[in-house]
């Protein structure tokens, strides 16, 4: 019977694959494809880089035998393979991303961009540090891919990396935020490294941040306010939202399309006092659930 029960898994699991593996190839290329992006952004790399290169063609070996991985694979495993890769040849690796990219398609481009930004702080942290190179670097990626500004977790980074280049220098202190933040969403296939990582950071809280400059609209969308306001009450708050043809609700929910974060003097991406809410809303947006986190004052600034 056991014998029966684990053929059966295998020819389910086999079956199960043939539907899935052109997400799965997909989404490994855009991971690849901003590893590759986050490891060449500082023009240079070690070998603890190489290692993670290596690692993810042999985590995504199982792909070799699908158009293009049967060639992308063999190509970077020969780049790799000497343990020294130049700027020569990781510009030939973004290269051969760019070339293969028109090869496959699944997800649509918010998606895929999402996955490569993923990838690109994947790459960035694949060392276990973070160079003031690659973070302005990773300022101009994000520029120029304003489409994706509403979508988690662009809009944290985004936020973060406003926060931590405003005095145009980054300490030690900013240096642990950003690896603990990118190491919140993507996980390090070196996994003594990941928990030099996580033990280097342990002491960082991070909880959330607030969209900057955010579009909102009222029409038909559902709001809901946590915190101290410095400006009004919640009575007051719902009834502006109310005259603009939106909802109030009390609670956050999958149907919540804004969290408003009550304007009591803290920086906005300092969470750890605002509870439940922000907790549920953040939670919500790791589950691709479009929660957007909002500061009192862009509220109010577009109500005026």
């Amino acid at each position: 019977m056991k014998k029966e029960s684990s053929k059966q898994s295998k020819y389910d699991s086999k079956s199960y694959q043939k539907f899935t593996s052109k997400a799965e190839a997909h989404k490994a290329f855009n991971l690849l494809k901003g590893i590759v992006e986050g490891i060449y952004i500082d023009k240079k790399i070690n070998e603890a880089e190489i290692q993670e290169l290596d690692n993810w063609c042999i985590e995504y070996e199982h792909l070799s035998h699908l158009n293009p991985f049967d060639d992308l694979v063999v190509n970077i495993q020969m780049i790799i393979n000497d343990n020294v890769v130049d700027i020569e040849e990781i510009e030939g690796m973004k290269w051969l991303c760019d070339k293969f990219s028109e090869g496959i398609s699944y997800y649509d481009v918010f998606t895929s961009d999402l996955q490569i930004l993923q990838g690109i702080c994947h790459g960035i942290i694949a060392d276990g540090k973070i160079k003031d190179e690659e973070v302005t670097n990773l300022k101009k990626w994000l520029d120029e891919n304003e489409h994706l500004n509403s979508f988690y977790p662009y809009d944290e980074i985004y936020s973060l990396l406003l926060d931590v280049l405003e005095d145009n220098k980054i300490d030690e202190i900013e240096r642990k935020l950003l690896l603990k933040y990118f190491s919140e969403f993507t996980q390090l296939s070196n996994r003594e490294l990941q928990q030099e990582i996580n033990d280097t950071t342990k002491d960082i809280k991070i909880s959330g941040i607030c969209a900057v400059a955010p579009e909102v609209s009222f029409e038909g969308k559902q709001f809901c306010f946590t915190g101290v306001s410095s400006n009004s009450t919640r009575t007051e708050i719902a009834k502006k939202i109310k005259e603009k043809g939106g909802k109030y609700v009390n609670s956050v929910s999958s149907k919540t399309d804004y969290l408003i974060v009550g304007d009591n003097g803290n920086q906005c991406w300092a969470y750890a006092c605002y509870g439940r809410k922000v907790e549920k809303a953040i939670t919500l947006r790791k589950e691709s659930q479009k929660v957007m986190i909002i500061n009192e004052i862009d509220f109010w600034d577009e109500l005026e």
